[in-house]
């Protein structure tokens, strides 16, 4: 039986996806045209058509992946509840130990941006996407009076650093920590950007 076909924009979320599982199982460095093509049983000629390099094909599949996060994560600081409620909803899920994008694939590509120009200003985007999000919420709340907060934008860049850190050593040195303590940690840095003790952030998010 012959493959079915897709039209232009269906094909292209296919080599997207199937890019992202190489990338994750490969590496960035390693990853090929010929990699993605052979999965899906498809020539080069094709993924090229759709992606010219592989340089364009690594960070536009790099934006697919992160965009369902993204969606995710804006769904979350929309929900119709307190904006410490939805602090640390979000910030719980982007944890290391949540539910967030495969750190091992933004790792990966923090890697590669060093070295390719269209993967920079991709993930710089998404990053800065993040921030944005997480700081408007914060903002929202401050002016709410639901907690203390002077820089929200700030604040928004010391949380995803810091989660970030922690992404990092738990992918690399996995089993390192255990997920109580991260979500502890999680929590503490969460109160003491809003001012609050970690106690009562947990009481009044609850």
């Amino acid at each position: 039986m012959g493959r079915v076909r897709l039209n232009v924009a269906e094909r292209r979320e296919e080599l997207l996806r199937t890019a992202v599982e190489q990338i994750e199982e490969r590496g960035v460095a390693q990853v090929r045209i010929a990699d993605v093509a052979s999965a899906l049983g498809v020539s080069n000629a094709l993924v090229l058509y759709h992606f010219s390099t592989k340089e364009k094909l690594v960070a536009t599949a790099f934006a697919y992946a992160a965009e369902g996060d993204l969606n995710r994560l804006r769904g979350i600081l929309g929900r119709r509840t307190s904006a410490l409620r939805r602090l640390r909803a979000a910030v719980r899920w982007y944890a290391p130990t949540g539910q967030a994008k495969g750190w091992r694939l933004w790792i990966e590509g923090w890697a590669a941006a060093l070295r390719e120009p269209a993967l920079r200003e991709v993930a710089r985007d998404l990053d800065q996407q993040w921030k944005r999000a997480l700081a408007d919420v914060i903002a929202e709340g401050a002016a709410a009076g639901e907690f203390d907060c002077e820089d929200p934008a700030s604040a928004a860049w010391r949380l995803t650093a810091y989660l970030d850190g922690l992404a990092v050593q738990m992918t690399s040195y996995a089993g390192s920590l255990s997920r109580a303590a991260m979500l502890q940690w999680t929590d503490d840095a969460l109160a003491r950007e809003l001012g609050l003790r970690p106690a009562e952030l947990v009481q009044r998010s609850s």
